[in-house]
């Protein structure tokens, strides 16, 4: 009889406004989205759940869809499930009675069809842990001396992972968007919290062509932070700037991955492109520079959303995060 594994891998789809927090990443006596998830989840389970994330964010971007997966100790997962009274085998979620529940359709990469990556939803586990996240963000941030901020992060759906799934590793591509409001678009107070303001009106179209420039394996050194050990090089699949009904400008920019400040950088570039500072050619000829300087300078955090992560077929998981990992080194 084989062993029993003695964790449950969760994954955790989950939204939130990045405002209120210093990043996804935990920093001690910094507010983090990552700890009030941990929290959240201590509450829940009664032990410490270490998170691992598709997605690192910055201070002050948000995510209209990120992925994270925690291993749950098996007996406190067969304690929360027992707790329930349903007489289901610990450790077999159910299928949820609401379409709902499940997630849109994922973008394709390549020939590879991006999939759901989990099994079925568990919408009673989801309000426990919103449940939970309203106390972490309410009366536990007052009483550290922080604004409270219910609702600032939303779980969405909680699932049991298939075999070799990992939440970083195993992931075909992150989707960023960032939204620009020039003097075209207007500055509506509503939107000053996800979108940036410019003065002047941007030429779009020149800035959806020097966007283009930047397609395909490159080496990002010069819209990257570098890190120690890890490597610049991403695969930029989708890029398109384009301008809705309602005149806002959005940057869509779609990758295997993302380098530290690379989205933030690369809209700064666009940005003085479509100001007239430069001509459409000058973000490829940077980053064949293969330079980081002040040239470059980052779009504000607060206009960026992580949009998506999209992951292979379950029977492709384990190979795609062995293979990023051989990639990506110290990453």
């Amino acid at each position: 009889m084989p062993e029993q594994d003695p964790c449950v891998r969760l994954r955790i789809d989950l939204a939130y406004d990045g405002a209120p927090f210093r990043g996804w990443a935990r920093q001690p006596g910094l507010p983090s989205v990552q700890e009030a998830v941990e929290d959240a989840l201590c509450l829940v389970f009664r032990v410490r759940c270490p998170t691992v994330v598709a997605g690192r964010t910055d201070t002050g971007v948000h995510a209209r869809s990120q992925t994270v997966h925690v291993d749950v100790p098996r007996e406190a997962w067969e304690r929360v499930t027992r707790s329930r009274g349903t007489g289901r085998v610990a450790g077999a979620l159910p299928a949820s009675p609401d379409p709902a529940h499940a997630s849109a359709p994922a973008a394709t990469t390549g020939t590879v069809a991006a999939s759901d990556a989990r099994g079925p939803v568990d919408p009673v586990l989801a309000r426990r842990l919103n449940g939970a996240l309203n106390r972490v963000l309410g009366k536990d941030r007052a009483d550290r001396g922080w604004e409270p901020v219910v609702g600032a992060v939303v779980v969405q759906s909680v699932a049991q992972a298939p075999p070799g799934f990992d939440a970083r590793f195993s992931a075909l591509s992150r989707a960023y968007r960032y939204r620009v409001a020039d003097a075209r678009t207007g500055h509506d107070p509503l939107t000053r919290t996800f979108s940036w303001w410019v003065d002047p009106q941007l030429d779009v179209a020149a800035m959806d062509g020097a966007v283009r420039e930047l397609l395909g394996l490159h080496d990002f050194l010069s819209y990257c932070k570098p890190r120690a050990g890890a490597t610049t090089v991403r695969e930029l699949q989708r890029a398109t700037v384009d301008r809705d009904e309602h005149g806002m400008i959005t940057v869509a920019l779609t990758a295997d991955a993302f380098c530290h400040h690379m989205v933030r950088s690369v809209v700064g570039a666009l940005v003085r492109v479509g100001e007239g500072r430069h001509g459409p050619s000058w973000p490829g000829e940077r980053l064949r520079a293969r330079t980081r300087d002040a040239a470059i300078v980052m779009a504000p955090a607060h206009g960026l959303v992580l949009d998506a992560v999209a992951y292979p077929d379950d029977a492709l998981l384990a190979e795609r995060a062995r293979v990023t990992r051989a990639r990506r080194g110290g990453d």
